[in-house]
């Protein structure tokens, strides 16, 4: 009963992905309407995460590349058929080179060099000093990015709490506030944003919304606060206690010279956004230079240049940094590799889910705050988040509005800018898929013998604790 409950409850979810007016500009045709059930495959995949865990977890573990694979094949091999073996290919490769290709190497960069920095000390995982690390975690994720903070954070988080046997919120509350939540201050924080300010939004305009922000942290660090309180003492009670053999305050951080190395990696993904405007990588159209790959999918030299800095940064970081430190973190590659192997699958598998959220956004008749504030954060809760976030913008900007942001979209109202925004980096805490983050916080956790939800379950918790939250910021900010 609790599995049939489990996959009754993704069905319902993924039906988020094709709202009403999806379907009826299926029903009438539209321009050239893309076929709702080639989004079948991806809700596929996305019920094989949620489920296969479940039922079969031994199997799943080890054939995900090969369920991955077939999830590929089953949309690709219908697409080509619609859209011809061309356009497929043009497609798969345009999402590949130009968005999984940065993805996972930025992941990549920040997955290594974190890895070489290890904090140690008699700082025990008390209540209090949990609700510290989140606070400098969140604070911190607009100024590297949520992967770079979550990267930068979960070890010194796991190493702390690693004397408890109930620890799993902490890792949960983990991903809500500093792998997502944390990034909306700055373009650094999360990619969608960094797209906004590519097309005109002002680089510090969303420092407005750090009352948003604050509003949001207090809820949910009170809420964590005396969640994690009953079960610290629940593992008191059990006679459990963190090693410290030494009075007094022992820290030290090893491995601090790769800071130099997460900044380069900060410095490229800023390089990325900003080098596309510049004429010397534009040719007489406009258009950014770059390697040409098939048809019209072209790695941009931006890009080529990000993805150079990122590589030498982890090159050097393990150059420079003594296997010993790896070895205290409890370093291994199996994370990456799960998360390379999945958003792989998804990153392929959500397009034809994509671009009929393109063809149908301007046609939805949202024109309200709250109304952009859900559309944008259901829709990236379980889609790539920086492409919904443009399709709503672009919707924003297409409304006539004569007063706002000036962006190259058009003119955008700060109320709506403020809804899109924050439902594009919020509500990305709704599922592990939802940024990129979220699973490879798990993943990691996992490692170190912290027993995650399943998929169904993070979002019984995001139920639970996010969607009333985002409730109250509707009514108090975005109504």
């Amino acid at each position: 009963m609790k599995k049939f409950a489990t996959i009754i409850t993704i069905l319902f979810y993924v039906l988020l992905l094709c709202p009403v007016n999806v379907w009826a500009a299926e029903s009438t045709g539209g321009s050239a309407a893309v076929p709702v059930w080639l989004c079948i495959p991806f809700a596929g995949l996305l019920l094989c995460i949620a489920v296969m865990p479940l039922v079969k977890g031994e199997w799943w573990e080890s054939h995900q590349p090969l369920v991955v694979l077939l999830w590929i094949l089953v949309m690709a091999v219908p697409f080509a058929v619609i859209y011809g073996a061309g356009g497929m290919a043009e497609t798969v490769l345009e999402c590949t080179v130009n968005d999984y290709l940065t993805f996972i190497i930025l992941l990549f960069g920040l997955f290594c060099v974190s890895g070489n920095i290890t904090m140690e000390g008699d700082f025990a995982g008390s209540p209090r000093v949990n609700v510290g690390l989140l606070t400098l975690g969140t604070f911190l994720a607009s100024c590297i990015g949520t992967t770079g903070a979550s990267m930068l954070m979960v070890r010194p988080v796991l190493k702390m709490n690693s004397w408890r046997r109930r620890k799993s919120h902490i890792m949960i509350f983990f991903i809500f506030l500093v792998s997502n939540m944390g990034g909306i201050l700055t373009p650094i924080g999360d990619p969608p944003l960094l797209m906004g300010f590519m097309r005109g939004v002002p680089f510090f305009w969303s420092l407005h919304l750090f009352p948003v922000l604050l509003f949001n942290m207090v809820i949910l660090l009170f809420l964590f606060y005396h969640v994690d309180k009953r079960m610290y003492r629940k593992d008191i009670a059990e006679g459990r206690k963190p090693d410290i053999s030494r009075p007094g305050t022992q820290f030290r951080i090893d491995g601090l010279h790769n800071l130099i190395f997460l900044l380069m990696i900060v410095g490229a993904v800023i390089l990325s956004g900003v080098l596309p405007g510049l004429e010397a990588f534009q040719d007489s159209a406009g258009n950014v230079l770059g390697i040409h790959i098939f048809k019209d999918v072209t790695l941009g030299f931006p890009s080529v240049i990000e993805i150079v800095i990122i590589l030498i940064a982890a090159g050097l970081s393990f150059k420079t940094t003594p296997k010993e430190i790896r070895t205290r973190n409890h370093f291994t590659w199996g994370a990456i590799k799960e998360v390379a192997v999945l958003f792989i699958g998804i990153f392929i598998t959500m397009q034809p889910a994509l671009m009929l959220l393109r063809q149908v956004g301007p046609n939805l008749g949202l024109d309200q705050p709250y109304q952009l504030f859900w559309s944008t954060g259901a829709l990236s809760s379980f889609l790539d988040n920086t492409p919904t976030y443009l399709v709503f913008l672009t919707t924003a900007g297409t409304l006539g509005f004569t007063s706002g942001i000036a962006t190259s979209l058009g003119t955008v109202p700060v109320h709506l800018l403020s809804a899109i925004s924050c439902g594009a980096v919020f509500m990305g805490a709704n599922t592990y898929i939802g940024n990129a983050p979220n699973f490879m916080v798990k993943s990691i956790s996992d490692e170190n013998g912290v027993n995650m939800p399943s998929f169904f379950g993070y979002m019984l918790w995001s139920l639970g604790f996010l969607i009333p939250v985002f409730i109250l910021d509707m009514l108090v900010f975005f109504l």
